[in-house]
């Protein structure tokens, strides 16, 4: 089962909201949103963490929980070895996703990428097709949140190559909100997902 939640009303994103959600959260996700220097890295921690905590209650009858760090930076529940989590966030958005199962979350603005970029990030294929799209940022985009999410739901870093990160053994789907100017993907292992990641959007 995974659940997730897409936030993208970003005019909300300002120092009175902050304020608001600073006595819902818990003491050690307060000090940690009060460590960014800008509102946008306090507001992010506090929201993702809110919405991190409607999932898990709604989802799976957790109401009070702590976050702890693997070795290379995932992040998991604590206490709770079978619930799965990821969090993500850009300028324009935040998506926060719960399963049963390992799951890895990318969201990005759509944003100019150099040859640079695209040879270290992209295989032959990819590339062809980013060029050849109608709107290559949004191509780009797609790709690059479904490579990182994936990075995510293996939750060694990037330890992988970039051009052959997507193979058979995960599943990935991507939402492309061209109003807004963001892509989104969810990845999860081919096994577990059993059609899951269609009916998310």
């Amino acid at each position: 089962m995974i659940r997730l939640r897409l936030f993208d009303e970003m005019s909300l994103c300002t120092d009175a909201e902050v304020q608001r959600m600073l006595p819902l959260v818990p003491e050690w996700r307060r000090e940690q949103a009060l460590r960014f220097k800008h509102t946008f890295g306090r507001f992010a921690c506090l929201k993702s963490y809110l919405m991190l905590a409607e999932l898990l209650q709604g989802g799976f009858g957790i109401s009070d929980f702590g976050v702890s760090v693997s070795d290379h930076g995932k992040p998991y529940v604590t206490g709770c070895p079978g619930i799965h989590f990821n969090i993500s966030h850009c300028t324009k958005a935040i998506a926060v996703a719960v399963s049963d199962s390992p799951v890895g979350i990318d969201v990005e603005a759509f944003r100019n990428f150099s040859d640079g970029l695209l040879d270290k990030s992209m295989n032959e294929t990819e590339r062809q097709q980013i060029q050849a799209s109608d709107s290559p940022l949004e191509t780009f985009a797609s790709f690059w949140t479904r490579k990182e999410a994936v990075f995510k739901l293996h939750g060694t870093g990037i330890t992988d190559d970039l051009h052959c990160i997507l193979t058979e053994k995960e599943t990935t789907d991507t939402m492309i909100n061209r109003e807004k100017g963001y892509a989104v993907s969810v990845a999860m292992y081919a096994q577990d997902c059993n059609g899951q990641l269609a009916e998310l959007w």
